[in-house]
C-alpha cells in the first residue's frame, strides 16, 4: 500500500467518534418516529413536543431522515474508506438544511424550545460541516477509494 493512501490514525478516531455521535442521533430519530413513550418520557419530552412532531410536513420529516441517516452512512463509509462518504455527508447537510428551514418558520412549543440549548444548532451544523470537510479532505489525499 502506498504511504500516500494509507489511512492515518485520525481517520479511525474521527470515524468512530462521528459514528457514535450520529448513532445517538439515529437512535433519537428512531425512538421519536416510533413514539416510544418510555424513551420520550426518559428524555423529558412534553406532550406538546409530540404534538409538534405530529405536525411536521412530509418534506421536513424527509429532511430529518436524510440528515440523520446520511450522517450515519457517511461515518460508516468513512470507516470503510469509501469516497461515497463525501456524498453521504452532503446528503446529511441537505437534510439538516431542510429541517432547519422548517423549524425556523414553525411555531415550536415553549416547553420544547426550552429543552434544546441555544448552542445545539451551532454544534450540529459545525459537526456536520466538519464531517463533510474531513471526508472531502481524506478523498482529496487519496485515503478514500
Amino acid at each position: 500500500m502506498d504511504s500516500a493512501t494509507k489511512a492515518p490514525w485520525h481517520l479511525w478516531v474521527v470515524g468512530i467518534v462521528t459514528l457514535l455521535w450520529n448513532g445517538f442521533g439515529a437512535n433519537d430519530y428512531t425512538q421519536t418516529q416510533l413514539r416510544n413513550m418510555d424513551y420520550l418520557n426518559s428524555m423529558g419530552y412534553p406532550q406538546a413536543g409530540i404534538d409538534y412532531l405530529d405536525q411536521f410536513p412530509a418534506w421536513a420529516e424527509a429532511g430529518w431522515a436524510l440528515g440523520v441517516w446520511g450522517a450515519v452512512m457517511g461515518s460508516v463509509l468513512l470507516l470503510l474508506r469509501s469516497r461515497f462518504a463525501v456524498w453521504s455527508f452532503v446528503i446529511s447537510l441537505i437534510g439538516i438544511a431542510l429541517t432547519t428551514v422548517y423549524e425556523a418558520g414553525a411555531d415550536m412549543p415553549a416547553e420544547l424550545a426550552e429543552m434544546q440549548p441555544g448552542w445545539f444548532p451551532i454544534l450540529l451544523w459545525g459537526l456536520a460541516i466538519f464531517q463533510l470537510w474531513y471526508a472531502w479532505s481524506m478523498k482529496k489525499k487519496g485515503v478514500l477509494r
